[in-house]
């Protein structure tokens, strides 16, 4: 009898550890013989923790499991309460496009054999016999984009490290996934880590690099604990080695260190604050050599570029926005997770169909799209199919594509000054609009909420400053939740409604 339990973080949260720890105790009390895997979550964080059970016509899904659902595991699979029929055909998992995340949730994230009859390393394989010039040709084709919030080209970025004069070269995987609603890169790290390893030997491959480090934040345990498992795997293995290695750094969970110059001062053992472009990190990066700065998603959406060709993954999406997104759905959501698709699909299919409104069954209200810095979306914006430059024509950003739903109970006056006083708190200091002016963000809605109604315009004047002034995402992004929250809801900044409150 094969059962998988999710090691998942998300549903480790929600009890896995306990669930597994009773079902072998329950089997070895019935003298059943079984195998348990802890695997990766499909991303249906409402279902954790959601166990499996292997069967001649596929794999069995039972959740959300507790600890006292355990005893009727073995009493007849069918007639579990909370039997869901085979996971590959709940409406969650049909209606994705997974090509990143094929593998979450279905391998045994630390067995090399199962990761290569899923398919993987056949990527790396074909690399090894392509020249830098056309692996960088194929990556540059496919329109992979960096999945972290820019959107910058992969193929381009590498391009220009490949092509760069010097004798070492380093790539850098940005693991600092600080935005809230978005978990991502954790799903891919815990549930299938040979993928980020297969794709970080791919880019060196491209550029000539001979030495890889995964920047990961310490609030990701597991994550860490996966991935150093990983790669000692895959240098016993011969992947990783003398040609290729890979190092996990840990960083202390600073949010500006997801900003990539921030994250090489810190993974050189400097203080984590925002450095000066030029030069950009692509020519001086690490140590002041040559550097590919990618997501932990942009690099393990790479193996299966050079595994289907460019053409396969490009004929996905819209635009300029190609290929496919791990939609990260939180907040107030009926069904909360991941959800890996094409570009293309619009915000009211997201919000509406795939995470089914909100948890309260009341309205939506807002949506904001790309992390605590992105812009609050009415439904009026509901229309807009989910790309870069779709969204950025609707004032706002996908970033790392997290989303996160409120309903209409939601004091968008107060969302903004949370957005403010993160910045406040979050800011490394290097720039003076968003270290003095995130503070006096603060201050300035403060005085909206007690009824100034002056304030508004300078709130305004203030946000354009920080916008144009500041070095980095943090500074530079953090007007657009305060300005669309202050555009598309402006009863919630009324001074006469405040005062009278």
């Amino acid at each position: 009898m094969k059962i998988y339990v999710p090691l998942d973080s998300a549903a480790v949260a929600l009890g896995a550890d306990a669930v597994a720890e009773a079902i072998v105790t329950e089997a070895a009390r019935r003298g059943v013989t079984i195998e348990l895997v802890r695997n990766g979550s499909h991303g249906m964080v409402w279902l954790e923790p959601l166990v499996e059970i292997a069967t001649d016509a596929g794999r069995i899904g039972i959740g959300p499991m507790t600890v006292a659902d355990v005893p009727a595991l073995f009493g007849g699979i069918a007639r579990h309460p909370k039997a869901l029929g085979l996971v590959e055909n709940l409406p969650w998992m049909k209606g994705q496009t997974r090509l990143t995340f094929a593998r979450v949730g279905v391998i045994d994230p630390l067995s090399l054999a199962d990761y290569r009859a899923h398919g993987g390393m056949v990527g790396l394989d074909r690399a090894k016999a392509m020249s830098k010039a056309e692996i960088v040709a194929e990556v540059t084709e496919s329109g992979l984009r960096g999945r972290g919030g820019a959107g910058f080209p992969t193929g381009i970025k590498w391009k220009t490290v490949s092509e760069a004069p010097g004798e070492r070269k380093y790539i850098v995987c940005n693991a600092d996934e600080g935005d809230s609603a978005t978990f991502a890169d954790r799903m891919l790290m815990e549930g299938d880590p040979f993928t980020l390893i297969e794709g970080m030997a791919i880019a060196g491959l491209a550029t000539g690099a001979a030495k890889g480090f995964v920047y990961i934040r310490s609030e990701y345990p597991v994550a860490i604990r996966i991935m150093e498992a990983a790669v000692r795997l895959a240098r016993e293995a011969a992947i990783l080695g003398a040609q290729f290695d890979i190092e996990i750094r840990v960083g202390a969970g600073a949010y500006v260190c997801g900003e990539e110059t921030s994250l090489l001062n810190s993974l050189e053992g400097k203080r984590g604050v925002v450095r000066a472009k030029p030069p950009l990190p692509a020519l001086e990066g690490f140590m002041g050599k040559p550097t590919v700065v990618n997501n932990v998603i942009s690099l393990a959406s790479v193996p299966v570029i050079l595994a289907k060709g460019a053409a396969h993954y490009k004929d996905f999406g819209l635009g300029r926005s190609r290929g496919t997104i791990p939609l990260q759905i939180a907040g107030n959501v009926r069904f909360g997770g991941l959800y890996e698709t094409a570009f293309g699909l619009t915000l009211g299919q997201i919000v509406d169909d795939i995470a089914g409104g909100t948890a309260t069954g009341r309205p939506v209200k807002a949506v904001q799209v790309g992390g605590p810095l992105g812009a609050y979306h009415p439904r009026s914006d509901f229309a807009t199919p989910f790309g870069y430059e779709e969204f950025a024509g609707q004032g706002g950003l996908i970033g790392h594509a997290g989303l996160t739903i409120f309903d209409d109970s939601a004091d968008m006056l107060a969302q903004a000054r949370f957005a403010m006083e993160f910045c406040a708190i979050e800011s490394c200091g290097k720039c003076t609009p968003c270290r003095i002016g995130a503070v006096r963000g603060v201050e300035t809605i403060d005085r909206i909420a007690k009824g100034d109604a002056a304030a508004i315009p300078l709130l305004t004047d203030l946000c354009s400053t920080m916008k144009s002034g500041s070095l980095c995402a943090l500074g530079g992004f953090t007007p657009y939740p305060v300005l669309s929250a202050l555009t598309h809801f402006p009863d919630d900044f009324t001074p006469a409604k405040e005062a009278a409150e």
